[in-house]
């Protein structure tokens, strides 16, 4: 994957001069995509969350193409590009970040105890959510979709008929489709467990963001085998998590704006989703930022 290049140094001096960290005071009351692995918490205790001297503890997903993925140690993917480039505005180097695997069924946990000092992970702002994290951003805005055969009649959610569909644990997209659709739901604890299980033959569909999927279906071993319906029917607005005593929300907040706003955003999104013909709704993107600070 080419190596983005960021064009922000302007944007950190300016930030070093006109930004102020978000309060404290609590009074605000999606989505999303699954990470995988098991060991998420072991990970991030080797990173050490805040207390961690002069690094920075990020969480990511590890076995999402295109959005975070980390094989031998290298991590890749749009949010892994947008954290990188976040760190640097805020005066860190590369080489002072520390990568830790976020699941989505952990993240909470590993923002609260401090494991991590952010999460950019596919993690959709919700209101549930942050009665626990508060978020920066949004960055970004996906939306659920399907992931099916190439040779499938199956048209959005209303069509899946007897297909029994795949989704990830302790993501939004499996509550969604399970709620509001009454789809036969078979969950597993990763997107690359489904997709083994679509490309068996054991899984008729796989729903999630379209970014995650379009991420998937580019992949060698699954080319020509799968498509994106591209009807969408959710909103999902990803967020920066952050613990909800943390004072770096606001500052965050402007760093993202000066992102879309010079250009870096669009060619973080080209330089890995783009291998997938994927294109952003220019509906819903640029985000409107802020707004969901503790």
């Amino acid at each position: 994957m080419r190596s983005t290049t960021f064009r922000i140094a302007a944007l950190a001096a300016a930030t070093a001069l006109t930004l102020s960290a978000c309060g404290d005071d609590s009074g605000e009351t999606d989505a999303d995509a699954g990470g995988e692995g098991e060991n998420s918490e072991e990970s991030a205790e080797e990173g050490g969350g805040e207390g961690s001297g002069d690094g920075l503890t990020i969480g990511i997903k590890y076995d999402q193409p295109g959005l975070g993925l980390n094989e031998g140690g290298d991590p890749s993917g749009m949010d892994v590009d947008v954290a990188k480039a976040v760190a640097e505005a805020m005066g860190y180097t590369e080489d002072q970040i520390e990568w830790a695997e976020a699941i989505s069924s952990a993240r909470e946990d590993l923002l609260e105890s401090n494991q991590v000092d952010m999460i950019f992970a596919t993690y959709s702002i919700t209101d549930e959510r942050k009665e626990r994290v508060q978020f920066a951003g949004p960055y970004f805005v996906a939306g659920q979709d399907l992931l099916v055969p190439v040779d499938s009649d199956v048209e959005g959610p209303d069509s899946l008929g007897d297909a029994l569909l795949c989704s990830v644990t302790g993501s939004t997209s499996a509550e969604r489709v399970r709620d509001d659709y009454g789809a036969s739901l078979q969950e597993y604890g990763s997107y690359s467990e489904c997709m083994e299980a679509m490309s068996s033959g054991t899984i008729g569909a796989l729903t999630t963001d379209d970014t995650i999927l379009a991420g998937f279906a580019a992949q060698e071993q699954y080319a020509g085998q799968f498509k994106v319906v591209g009807n969408t029917f959710s909103e999902e607005n990803y967020g920066v998590g952050l613990n909800q005593d943390s004072d770096q929300c606001e500052e965050i907040n402007e760093i993202l704006t000066g992102l879309w706003e010079d250009g870096t955003m669009d060619q973080i999104i080209q330089d890995n989703l783009g291998a997938a013909d994927y294109t952003p709704n220019a509906d819903l993107n640029p985000p409107e930022v802020g707004g969901h600070c503790a």
